[in-house]
């Protein structure tokens, strides 16, 4: 068998920081969604701000900040005595 220890990609911060990234995408893709004009009705809602500037702003929002949340690594806290604690409390 092989002694090496498992050490996960990312930490319990990226995922947190992922999952809020994602809603907001989701957020704004909603926002951006409602009902089409057609060929016999004009919908004059297709150019409202919501559609075409809050929308696509939280999603766009949502994909930088989701590159962000990917590599971000988070820091090490520092003891007093030299001993360094890891602040993901993933190490065990």
């Amino acid at each position: 068998m092989s002694d090496k220890k498992y050490t996960p990609i990312f930490s319990a911060v990226n995922l947190y920081m992922m999952a809020g990234c994602l809603c907001l995408i989701i957020l704004g893709f909603i926002l951006m969604s409602g009902s089409p004009s057609t060929i016999d009705s004009f919908n004059p809602d297709i150019f409202s701000t919501r559609r075409i500037i809050v929308g696509p702003t939280l999603a766009f929002l949502g994909f930088l900040l989701m590159a962000f949340a990917i590599i971000y690594n988070p820091r090490k806290k520092k003891t007093g005595n030299g001993d360094d604690i890891d602040d993901t409390k993933d190490n065990i």
